[in-house]
């Protein structure tokens, strides 16, 4: 992974949902909303699940959407302080890569299948969003419509084409121009494969915005408040359409 994914900024606001557990697993997390037939799984990027700007995002798309959201700990209670975006030297000392050998797609699977198993045994529809590093196992989820409803990913990481391939629910995409997780390589095969396969699929690009603006870009930017504000409204809208259809 690169850098760029432990860069951004850190929102302002408070939290309002509590903490919880999902189902009847002992995965821990956030949870907000009183939706009892329509719920979003965030899986959250590198700074796990009690990183605020998610939460933030986890309550907007409760009341926006209306849905049950959860923000599970897919990292064994391991967090990146905060603050870690804005200090570089706490930057320079965080290592990426060690990170996610801890916390490797073989080692986080079977524990995201399991809560996403737990949503869709007590919800009607069932969606998950991914940022970053939670992207790759929201198309791993989308290869099984019995688990999963719809699906979503804002500058995905550890994506593989395999992965992409074997989609078989709604797919949307929230892609900047400039991101070297998500390269132009694997935009142009998921724009060239996905077509194919026969699900609803959405791809929104935002140009001039780089990797990770969707959950932590600058506020005080005017263009990027614009493109994280478009991102959580595009979020929103597929919520909506998928999660509350007959």
């Amino acid at each position: 992974m690169s850098s760029c994914c432990k860069s951004g900024f850190n929102w302002h606001g408070t939290p309002t949902g509590s903490e919880s557990k999902v189902g009847n697993t002992n995965t821990k997390a956030y949870v907000t909303g009183d939706n009892k037939d329509a719920a979003v799984m965030i899986i959250h990027d590198i700074y796990g699940w009690t990183f605020p700007n998610l939460r933030l995002l986890a309550d907007h798309f409760a009341k926006e959407a209306n849905v049950t959201v959860y923000l599970p700990d897919f990292f064994d209670g391991e967090v990146i302080p905060p603050d870690t975006l804005t200090d570089p030297e706490k930057r320079a000392k965080f290592d990426t890569m060690a990170f996610i050998g801890r916390h490797s797609k073989d080692k986080r699977w079977d524990q995201i299948l399991e809560a996403a198993k737990a949503l869709k045994a007590n919800y009607k529809k069932t969606a998950a969003i991914g940022y970053c590093y939670g992207a790759w196992a929201c198309f791993r989820l989308g290869a099984d419509p019995s688990v999963i409803d719809a699906i979503s990913m804002a500058h995905p990481s550890l994506v593989e084409k395999t992965e992409i391939d074997n989609v078989k629910v709604p797919v949307q995409i929230l892609a900047p121009e400039h991101d070297p997780m998500f390269t132009p390589e694997l935009k142009e095969h998921a724009n060239k494969v996905i077509p194919t396969i026969g699900v609803p699929y959405e791809y929104v690009y935002f140009p001039g915005l780089t990797h990770g603006f969707a959950a932590k870009g600058d506020e005080k930017d005017q263009k990027q408040k614009d493109g994280l504000e478009r991102a959580k409204n595009s979020a929103v809208g597929f919520f909506k359409e998928f999660l509350h259809s007959s």
